[in-house]
C-alpha cells in the first residue's frame, strides 16, 4: 500500500540520456506503488471472552450436530435460551459448525430476533455467535449475516463498551468477504455511525482501536478510491482519527496504530491530499514522529512503538508530496522532524532495516521539497552519519545518496559544505561499487560538487579523482561512461596540471 514517491531533485545536466533515465526511475517507480497496493492487508479479529481459551478444538461431526440441535432448541420458547445461546456461540467456532448452522431453515432469522429482543443477556450472546459467524473462513457466511447489520450499527450508540466492541469486529469481519456486504454497509451508513462512535467513546481506548480496525478494513477495499475515500473525507472521521494522534502514553499504542494505519490509506490512495493537510494531519504526524524519534534516541523502542511509526512514516512521506512548498514549514513544524528521522534510521539500521529506509525516504521527500530542512542537516551536524551509512545495501544507501543530492541541488554553499563533511571520498568509494544505480547516482551527486566551485574540484582531484573517473571511463558503457567523460573533458582535465603540480593524488 505504500506509494514512493517521485525522487524531486534534478542532476543539473541537460540531455536525452538523462530524461531516460528518469523514465526508467518513474515507471519502476510505478511498478512498486502497483505491488504494493496489489497487497492487501485485510484480515478478522476474533474478540475472545475472558473465560474462552485461545485454541478451540471438536470433533466435526459433533459441532455439526450441536449446531442442529441447538437451533432446534432455541426455536423453542422456555428457559435455558442464554446457556443454549453461549453454547452455540462456542460451537460456531468450527468452520464446518459454521456452514452447518446457515443452511439451517430460518437460522439468522432466529438469531436476528434475539439481537433485537428485549433480553439484554440474550442480546449480548446473539452478538457473539454473529462474530464467530463473521470470523468464518468461508466467503459464503458473511453475505447471510446482511439481515443483522442494521441492527449492529445501531447498537454502536450504545452504552455497554463490550458489546459495542463486539458489533464494531463484526462489522470490521465482515467487510472483506463480499462486496455486496461493503456496500450495503456503505448505505446504511456505516462511516457517519463510526464518525459518531469515535466521538461519544473517544475516552475508551479499546472502542477507537476497534472503530480504527473496522475503518481500515473498509479503506483496504480495492474500489475504495472511487466508492469509500471520498465518503470519509468528507465526515468527521479525518478530525477523529488525528485527535487519537498524540504524545500521551496514558491513551495507548493500540487505537493511535489503529488510526494512522487508517490516515495511511486515506493519503495513499489520492494524489491530492488538500483535505487531510487542511486538517493539519502532516503536522500532527509530524509531531508525533518528533516524540517517538526522541523516545528511539532514548533507547525506548518498543515493539508497539515500532507499529506506529510504520504507518506515521508513510503518512507524512506521501503527505509531503502534496503539501505546496510555500505551506512546508507550517504543516511540518520545526527541523526537529530531521533530528527525529536521522534517530529513526540509525536506531532500525541494524534491526529493521526496512523501517531504516522508509525513515531516509521521508528524509527524502523532505529535503527535496525545502531548503530549510537540508541546512538543518547541515547545521545541525546530521550529515557525517548519514555519509557513514553509505556502505549499507538494502535500498538505504541509494536513498541516502538522494538526500545528498537534493542538499547539493539546493544551494552551491551546500556543497563546499558536504566537501568538508567528507563526502568525496565517500563518494570515491561509492563510485567503484557494483550496483549500477549507485554509480549513476555518485556521478549526479559529484557532479553538483564539482561544478560548484573550484575549491571542491581540486580536492576531489587531490584525492585521486581523475584516475577513478577514468578507470570507470574505459571500464563502463553506456551512461554511466557519457558521464564520466563529460566530468573528465568538461570539468575536471583542467585541474590535472594542479595534481601533478603539487603531487598528491595516488
Amino acid at each position: 500500500m505504500w506509494r514512493l514517491n517521485k525522487v524531486r531533485h534534478k542532476a543539473g545536466r541537460q540531455g536525452d540520456s538523462l530524461e531516460e533515465l528518469k523514465l526508467k526511475r518513474r515507471e519502476h517507480e510505478k511498478s512498486l506503488r502497483q505491488a504494493r497496493r496489489d497487497r492487501h492487508l485485510v484480515s478478522k479479529r476474533l474478540l475472545l471472552n475472558d473465560e474462552d481459551q485461545p485454541e478451540v478444538t471438536m470433533d466435526t461431526n459433533s459441532g455439526e450436530q450441536d449446531v442442529v440441535s441447538l437451533v432446534l432448541k432455541l426455536q423453542h420458547s422456555g428457559p435455558g435460551r442464554e446457556a443454549h445461546l453461549k453454547a452455540l456461540s462456542k460451537v460456531l467456532r468450527d468452520p464446518s459448525a459454521q456452514l452447518t448452522f446457515i443452511k439451517q431453515e430460518n437460522s439468522m432469522h432466529l438469531l436476528v430476533g434475539f439481537l433485537t429482543g428485549s433480553d439484554a443477556t440474550c442480546r449480548l450472546q446473539a452478538v457473539r455467535c454473529l462474530h464467530e459467524l463473521s470470523h468464518s473462513p468461508h466467503t459464503n457466511v458473511s453475505p447471510v449475516c446482511l439481515p443483522a447489520t442494521p441492527y449492529l450499527l445501531t447498537y454502536l450508540s450504545g452504552q455497554s463498551t463490550r458489546f459495542t466492541e463486539l458489533c464494531l469486529y463484526t462489522l470490521g469481519n465482515l467487510c472483506p468477504d463480499s462486496d455486496m456486504v461493503k456496500e450495503k454497509l456503505l448505505a446504511q451508513g456505516i462511516i457517519p455511525a463510526l464518525g459518531n462512535c469515535i466521538e461519544n467513546q473517544r475516552h475508551n481506548l479499546a472502542v477507537v482501536e476497534a472503530v480504527g480496525f473496522t475503518l481500515s478494513q473498509f479503506l483496504q477495499a480495492k474500489d475504495a478510491a472511487e466508492k469509500i475515500i471520498m465518503a470519509v473525507l468528507d465526515s468527521s472521521l479525518p478530525s477523529k482519527l488525528l485527535s487519537v494522534l498524540i504524545s500521551d502514553q496514558k491513551f495507548g499504542l493500540a487505537p493511535a496504530i489503529e488510526c494512522a494505519w487508517c490516515l495511511h490509506y486515506l493519503t495513499c490512495s489520492r494524489k491530492d491530499n488538500k483535505v487531510l493537510l487542511a486538517h493539519g494531519a502532516l503536522l500532527q504526524c509530524s509531531s508525533l514522529l518528533v516524540s517517538l524519534g526522541g523516545a528511539v534516541a532514548k533507547g525506548n523502542k518498543d515493539e508497539g512503538m515500532e507499529l506506529l511509526i510504520w504507518p506515521l512514516l508513510r503518512c507524512v512521506g506521501n503527505l509531503l508530496s502534496s503539501c505546496p512548498m510555500k505551506d512546508l514549514s507550517t504543516q511540518v513544524g520545526d527541523v526537529r522532524i530531521v533530528v527525529a528521522l536521522c534517530a529513526l534510521l540509525q536506531a532500525y539500521l541494524q534491526t529493521k532495516p526496512a523501517l531504516a529506509r522508509e525513515s531516509a525516504w521521508v528524509l527524502n521527500n523532505l529535503t527535496a521539497h525545502s531548503s530549510t530542512f537540508c541546512s538543518a542537516l547541515l547545521t545541525l551536524n546530521l550529515v557525517p552519519g548519514l555519509i557513514q551509512l553509505l556502505p549499507f545495501s538494502q535500498g538505504i544507501n541509494t536513498m541516502i545518496l538522494r538526500i545528498l543530492a537534493n542538499i547539493a541541488y539546493k544551494k552551491k554553499e551546500f556543497c563546499a559544505q558536504l566537501a568538508q563533511h567528507g563526502l568525496l571520498s565517500a563518494l570515491c568509494a561509492t563510485l567503484k561499487m557494483a550496483d549500477q544505480e549507485m554509480v549513476t547516482l555518485s556521478m549526479d551527486v559529484l557532479y553538483m560538487l564539482v561544478v560548484s566551485g573550484p575549491q571542491v574540484a581540486e580536492e576531489f582531484v587531490r584525492q585521486g579523482g581523475l584516475s577513478l573517473l577514468e578507470a570507470i571511463q574505459y571500464n563502463s558503457e553506456g551512461e554511466i561512461r557519457r558521464r564520466a567523460t563529460h566530468l573528465l573533458e568538461d570539468h575536471l582535465l583542467s585541474y590535472s596540471s594542479y595534481c601533478s603540480d603539487n603531487n598528491p593524488c595516488s
